[in-house]
């Protein structure tokens, strides 16, 4: 493991970027805070000024969130690990980080400690999962691995159209989603009928109840 790890922040709560700051200043001999942002958008920005060790990244963010961001971390950015910190513990959205590559996947709730753990852990080239999630998930992203071609929301929808369709089991309007991610609401009914067909749904309440059963929505 390096001496001197340069990590960057990507987290929209302010609370949660001011705890890790105080944390990684704390652990000063190993870990250097290189900067932190808001949301993914800015994180690829960053990255591509400076050279970072380790993305501590939220999947819930504006513009891009951490899934999106990861993939494009792993593409362009090889030697930059990613640490997913989220709120969510669904299988769905584990099983979305660790295909797009995160080295790590820890819950908000996790104690520095852990966190410190993890951090040396993939440092040293190792996936790290959070204790607190469960076997059955773990399993069940094993038996994925062993059938790939089985379909899910995370498989066949882009990132956009994933996030477009959480917005809507999360109950936003077609107007409210195009407001929040700062597209029109054209766009959003044109990405919502990419969903609905690709996903062999025929109308939006079928929608919604698909994305509860799938642990999508956080409702």
């Amino acid at each position: 493991m390096k001496k001197n790890i340069k990590i960057a922040i990507a987290d929209d709560h302010q609370i949660i970027y001011d705890g890790l700051r105080s944390l990684i200043e704390s652990k000063s001999e190993f870990l250097t805070l290189a900067g932190g942002v808001k949301d993914g958008t800015e994180l690829i920005e960053l990255l591509k000024k400076e050279t970072i060790d380790l993305a501590i990244v939220d999947i819930s963010m504006e513009k891009m969130n951490g899934i999106e961001a990861t993939k494009i971390i792993k593409r362009d950015f090889i030697k930059t690990k990613v640490l997913i910190l989220s709120m969510h513990a669904e299988k769905s959205f584990i099983q979305a980080a660790l295909r797009a590559g995160a080295d790590a996947y820890l819950l908000k709730e996790c104690a520095f400690e852990e966190l410190i753990i993890a951090i040396k852990t993939v440092m040293s080239g190792r996936i790290f999962l959070s204790s607190s999630l469960n076997d059955q998930i773990i399993r069940e992203y094993i038996n994925w691995q062993s059938d790939p071609k089985k379909n899910n929301a995370h498989s066949i929808l882009t990132p956009r159209e994933y996030e477009i369709l959480k917005l809507l089991a999360d109950g936003l309007t077609t107007k409210e989603i195009a407001h929040k991610l700062d597209i029109s609401p054209k766009t959003i009914e044109s990405h919502r009928q990419q969903v609905m067909t690709k996903l062999n749904i025929t109308s939006i309440a079928q929608l919604i109840r698909y994305a509860l059963k799938e642990g999508i929505s956080s409702l």
